[in-house]
């Protein structure tokens, strides 16, 4: 998959480089979690695994992003269905 599951089959918690690469900041798309560095919503890349995507395909339809960042999405994600809340401050 991305590379999210440990050795024992759980991801424990989302590493402080990963989320260094989710950014929200009220002045672009209006708090949105995004991609850091770019404008592409961590909801659109999440929508792009579901629909199939791989990684690659995924950089490839939105040249500002890399794999690090589609993982840190992924992982975001996963945070948020453990319900976990993470407190995001403008970059």
């Amino acid at each position: 998959m991305l590379g999210l599951v440990g050795e024992h089959g759980h991801t424990g918690r989302m590493s402080s480089d990963r989320l260094g690469l989710i950014a929200t900041d009220p002045a672009v798309l209006s708090g949105q979690a995004v991609i850091a560095g770019t404008r592409v919503p961590v909801s659109v890349v999440l929508d792009c695994l579901a629909a199939g995507m791989s990684a690659e395909q995924i950089v490839e339809e939105y040249p500002t992003l890399t794999s690090e960042g589609v993982q840190a999405a992924a992982a975001y994600g996963a945070l948020l269905a453990r319900e976990e809340l993470v407190p995001l401050g403008p970059e």
